[in-house]
């Protein structure tokens, strides 16, 4: 016996299989690892074109509106401006400064 596995070393022996019962639920750790990750990518995507699209501007925002309107001559320039003025001033402001 001591001549067939003379030129064997300890890890030869755990590799072919002696005392190895597989690899376990660990394995499990490697494609929940890049379902993460993947989801993860999702998330931040989604959050960095959230509310602008992918070309950059939502098409149906007041702001868009309002300038189609105006394109279209549905609204003269000094409606446009005023409406305009009300939908980017600061949220803030319009309670008068009372808190």
């Amino acid at each position: 016996m001591d001549t067939l596995l003379a030129g064997v070393t300890p890890a030869a022996t755990a590799l072919a299989g002696h005392g190895w019962d597989g690899p376990g639920p660990w394995i499990l750790l490697f494609p929940l690892f890049w379902i993460v990750v993947v989801l993860l990518v999702v998330l931040v995507l989604r959050r960095a074109f959230r509310g602008r699209g992918w070309a950059g501007g939502r098409p149906d925002s007041p702001l868009a509106v309002l300038g189609r309107r105006y394109a279209e001559g549905a609204i003269d320039a000094e409606e446009y401006r005023s409406r305009r003025a009300v939908l980017t001033e600061d949220p803030r402001e319009r309670r008068g400064g009372a808190e």
